[in-house]
């Protein structure tokens, strides 16, 4: 796969998509093969900072204690602090609304046992409980403005229950070039991750929200 073959298949999708009245997003769905995902060397789970940001950003929740919650203000778009992380959690109904909004909710190490008490159920259906692979398990006195930073362009890439891997790489809003880097750079991580590397890769599909899907390389 090269960069050239990428920007050739998102001019076909921006030619051919019909305009709608949003800023649509580029998803990249990757169809695997060869893979027993049984096993578990032959699952991808892996989260990685893209290259360029979206337009639209991603969301951070923080849940934490004292100690930072007022550095969590001024850097993340909402803050459940430690004290009333309780009483936050009986509103099920808001709960869940939450979790489909926020991208990222990132802890400190010593709060993840009260976190699973209390939202476990909530944000483990979801996938998105903090996750030490992506950063948002917040180390000791580390700033946390890096780490948002980071967590805005990062995305996770999960196999799941099927051989397929599809995220978000970009929108219409977003230059050629920028899409292409960013889905090279997807690309090139899952192709670490897989057992056999490019031998597991069966087709790179991109695909506006609401346009027509083009395959990466085998276009007429």
């Amino acid at each position: 796969m090269d960069k050239k073959q990428i920007l050739t298949a998102i001019e076909k999708i921006r030619k051919e998509s019909p305009k709608r009245g949003f800023n649509q997003t580029l998803d990249l769905i990757l169809n695997l093969k060869g893979l027993d995902l049984k096993n578990p060397a032959h699952k991808v789970d892996i989260f990685i900072p893209l290259p360029n940001s979206r337009s639209k950003k991603s969301e951070i929740c923080a849940i934490v204690d004292d100690s930072i919650v007022t550095e969590a203000r001024k850097v993340c778009d909402m803050v459940i602090p430690l004290e009333t992380l309780a009483a936050e959690a009986k509103k099920k109904r808001a709960m869940k609304k939450l979790a489909r909004k926020i991208d990222f909710f990132i802890t400190q190490p010593h709060l993840m046992k009260e976190l699973a008490a209390n939202l476990g159920k909530i944000l483990g259906t979801k996938g998105k409980m903090p996750n030490p692979k992506s950063g948002a398990v917040v180390p000791p006195k580390a700033p946390l403005q890096p780490i948002v930073d980071k967590l805005r362009k990062t995305v996770r890439l999960s196999t799941k229950n099927d051989a397929i891997i599809k995220c978000a790489v970009g929108d219409e809003k977003m230059a050629d070039e920028q899409i292409a880097d960013n889905i090279m750079a997807v690309y090139n991580a899952v192709v670490t991750a897989l057992p056999q590397k490019e031998n597991n890769i069966k087709t790179l599909i991109l695909k506006l929200t609401m346009g027509t899907p083009a395959k990466v390389g085998e276009l007429k």
